[in-house]
C-alpha cells in the first residue's frame, strides 16, 4: 500500500520533530526557568532591563584589528571565535537579547580599528555601557604571537546601543 521510502520519511520526521521539541524544552535560553535560578541570575537582569525598552534591531558587530595584517583565513577564524564567545556569554548575562538577535536574523557586522589601543578603548566603552562583550587573544599557533588581541565581538545588542560605542568605525 506505501511505499518503503514514504514510511521512513514519515518516521524520520516524526523522531526529527520529537528530539527537536525536547532540545528545546532545554535550551539555556527557556524562558521556564526556576526561582533559584532567578535569584542567581539577578546581576545580568538589569543589563536585560536597560534594552528591553529599546526595542528595534539587534546586531553584534566584530571589531578586527587592520594592524596586524592577517590573512582573510586568520580574520574568519578569529571572527568566528570572537562571536561563538560572545553568543556563550550573552546566553548567560543577557538571554532577552539573544533571543531577539536570533529572531532578528543574528546579524553581524565586520569593523576595523588600527591599533590595539583603540580596539581596547572601545572594549572599555561598551563595559562602561554594560554591553555583552568578547576580546580575544589569539593561541599564537600561526600568523600572529601569542596573546595577540585580535578581534572584539560587541552584542548583541540593539543597534542603537552598538552604535553609540561602534558607529564611528569603517567596514573591514
Amino acid at each position: 500500500m506505501f511505499d518503503t521510502s514514504v514510511i521512513v520519511g514519515i518516521s524520520a520526521t516524526i523522531v526529527s520533530f520529537a528530539v527537536g521539541y525536547a532540545v528545546a524544552r532545554r535550551s539555556p535560553l527557556d524562558d521556564s526557568r526556576s526561582a533559584s535560578a532567578e535569584k542567581q541570575d539577578t546581576k545580568n537582569e538589569g543589563t536585560d532591563k536597560i534594552f528591553a525598552d529599546m526595542g528595534g534591531e539587534y546586531k553584534m558587530v566584530l571589531v578586527v584589528r587592520n594592524d596586524l595584517k592577517m590573512g582573510k583565513g586568520k580574520i574568519a577564524a578569529q571572527c568566528g571565535h570572537a562571536a561563538v564567545g560572545a553568543y556563550e556569554s550573552g546566553v548567560r548575562n543577557t538571554p532577552a537579547a539573544i533571543r531577539k538577535w536570533q529572531n532578528g536574523g543574528q546579524a553581524k557586522i565586520a569593523l576595523k580599528v588600527e591599533t590595539e589601543e583603540a580596539m581596547m578603548e572601545i572594549y572599555r566603552t561598551a563595559k562602561a555601557n554594560k554591553l555583552n562583550c568578547c576580546l580575544i587573544r589569539d593561541a599564537g599557533r600561526t600568523q600572529i604571537e601569542p596573546n595577540t588581541k585580535t578581534v572584539l565581538a560587541v552584542g548583541p545588542a540593539p543597534n542603537v546601543a552598538v552604535d553609540s560605542v561602534t558607529g564611528h568605525l569603517k567596514l573591514l
